[in-house]
């Protein structure tokens, strides 16, 4: 079972189906060299109260060339860290 599995999960990789979280937000800042801060804005759930607020948190992603401005809405995945900040890469 142990070898489906193994055989399984590199068919994936090869595929490019693997790779982590996608997060959708908006660049905030890219003063930085090819460097976009994206805020993203999730919902959460009060456990006592059980209303939902809005909770967001600014990731640095690596954008090629600058290629992203302010207010642009934009995808990040997840990826191997490339700085020590910074493990996201802007998708679209």
């Amino acid at each position: 079972m142990k070898k489906e599995e193994l055989k399984k999960n590199t068919e994936e990789k090869s595929e490019g189906k693997i790779g982590g979280k996608v997060l959708s937000g908006v660049v905030v800042s890219d003063k930085m060299k090819d460097t976009c801060v994206v805020s993203v804005i999730r919902f959460v759930k009060h456990t006592k109260y059980k209303k939902y607020h809005k909770v967001s948190k600014k990731y640095k992603a690596h954008d090629v060339g600058n290629t992203k401005k302010i207010g642009d809405k934009v995808m990040i995945r997840e990826c191997k860290p490339i700085s020590k900040d910074k493990h996201f890469i802007i998708v679209k």
